[in-house]
């Protein structure tokens, strides 16, 4: 059983048991949450069910397992002749999730 959820602007194809990076979440390790935003949702026997857009009823429940940071990136800007440089720096947020159950 497989599903495909939205969550922070992206889609995931999840299975039961999968750990996902997605966008930033709040809550504590441990805590439980759900993805109400399922976009598809297909059984044991080979049955899908797509939404337009969304699949009614379904729902993807998920565990919070923690937060990390991504690489740092550097933002660099420059106009030549113009002596203007901007350097910056940024690290994206993510929370690691695992997949517990995929209801329909």
């Amino acid at each position: 059983m497989h599903a495909v959820i939205k969550t922070g602007g992206k889609q995931y194809t999840v299975n039961p048991g999968d750990l996902i990076d997605v966008e930033l979440l709040s809550g504590e390790p441990g805590e439980a949450i759900e993805f109400k935003e399922v976009l598809m949702v297909s059984n044991d026997k080979g049955e899908v069910q797509v939404g337009s857009p969304i699949v009614e009823n379904a729902v993807v429940k998920a565990k919070i397992v923690g937060e990390k940071k991504a690489k740092k990136i550097i933002v660099f800007k420059f106009k030549r002749r113009k002596d203007y440089r901007n350097k910056n720096g940024h690290r994206q947020r993510y929370t690691t999730v695992e997949i517990t159950d995929i209801l329909n």
